[in-house]
């Protein structure tokens, strides 16, 4: 749940929501906050590309649980998705590419042209250390990515082996799409935890989430999805009592 020069709290907050075991555990307040600093420091720093000091590590996931527990504690009021459009799409598939992949195949024009042409169902995210495309899982989709690579004249190029492992399928967007006021009234972030909490509790895992301008975009495993749209499309119906 990435975006171009996210910062160590946005991380933090990628990190715990998309983790279920560490989510619960932050909500009982049952985690050591330095502890958890000291497992997830690699892969925070990884998601930045470079070194990231451990007490900024630790105040991040403070600063997070406490606005996840004062969320708890006004539970029971508007959804802050109150009034949100919420859409699903299945049978897609989630195509990644290093930085470097990217660039050797011609970047975002020449790929965007190609999906243009296709005329198909896609969405492009740009993070800070990848590039990915979400799109409809179509041979003709998985053809044009197999195309590049072929013709790809640059050292590095991926083997058929690799080729396949870009594409992770059997998966399911839901777009939400929020009113101006609910988009000012809550960051991003706090909108994504928010939708993380309510589908943990129904026991559905989120396998990512992106922001938008105008929303975000969730992906899900296909066999959850249905249920997951109710539960979404609940909350948002929710008004205060």
């Amino acid at each position: 749940m990435r975006t171009v020069g996210a910062s160590v709290s946005d991380t933090i907050k990628e990190i715990i929501t998309r983790n279920r075991p560490i989510y619960d555990c932050m909500r009982m307040d049952l985690i050591n906050y330095t502890a958890l600093a000291v497992r997830i420091q690699p892969e925070v720093e990884r998601m930045l590309g470079g070194p990231v000091n451990l007490n900024t590590i630790v105040v991040a996931i403070k600063r997070y649980a406490d606005r996840l527990s004062a969320r708890e504690d006004v539970a029971g009021g508007e959804s802050v998705l109150k009034n949100a459009r919420v859409v699903l799409t299945d049978g897609m598939m989630d195509i990644r590419f290093s930085a470097e992949e990217f660039d050797r195949l011609g970047g975002a024009p020449e790929m965007l042209a190609k999906f243009a042409k296709m005329g198909g169902n896609y969405e492009f995210f740009r993070l800070s250390d990848s590039f990915r495309f979400l799109a409809e899982d179509m041979e003709d989709v998985r053809e044009m990515f197999r195309s590049m690579f072929r013709n790809e004249t640059g050292a590095g190029g991926r083997g058929g082996h690799e080729e396949e492992g870009m594409f992770s399928t059997g998966l399911a967007k839901i777009r939400i799409m929020l009113p101006s006021a609910a988009r000012a009234g809550s960051g991003p972030s706090d909108i994504v935890s928010h939708v993380a909490e309510i589908l943990h509790a129904a026991g559905i895992e989120i396998v990512n989430a992106y922001f938008g301008q105008d929303g975000i975009t969730v992906i899900l495993r296909e066999k959850d999805a249905a249920r997951a749209y109710g539960v979404l499309r609940a909350d948002a119906s929710r008004a205060r009592v």
